[in-house]
């Protein structure tokens, strides 16, 4: 695992001390890096964990509130039906002529809230890749 340097600092010709530093030395840094990754790997599994988790608990909000930002379009298509009818017969609504609701496109807290909600996925997905990448190294 560590290779030995080429050190000239052996005078009396010490090598078997030199050598059994070098065996020490692997043996106890074995024993802290095993300790170690196997710590890291286990937080790993957490974090994959609650990434995982929370990934899809702001996906099921994000697809909830996917809505507000287009038209209504039962309302849309209630209109059109009324204009359809109002086009065959004229006097179904007392000669008014029914209007198209009008959408200005979503509201700007609509719209923080959504671009919230997917920074918040995208940095949980990045998380969980950065746990998947760290338990394969």
């Amino acid at each position: 695992m560590f290779s030995k340097p080429d050190l000239e600092f052996d005078r009396n010709n010490d090598g078997n001390i030199r050598d059994q530093f070098w065996t020490i030395y692997e043996r106890e840094a074995g024993y802290h890096v095993e300790e170690f990754l196997e710590k890291h790997k286990s937080d790993m599994d957490i974090v994959l964990i609650f990434s995982g988790l929370f990934s899809a608990v702001s996906t099921a909000f994000i697809v909830a509130l996917q809505s507000e930002l287009s038209p209504d379009e039962a309302q849309m298509t209630n209109a059109l039906l009324k204009l359809l009818i109002h086009t065959l017969d004229n006097t179904t609504f007392d000669g008014r002529q029914p209007d198209l609701p009008q959408w200005n496109g979503p509201g700007a807290t609509e719209i923080w809230i959504q671009c919230l909600m997917y920074a918040s996925l995208s940095t949980s997905l990045i998380a969980a890749l950065g746990a998947v990448l760290g338990k394969q190294w």
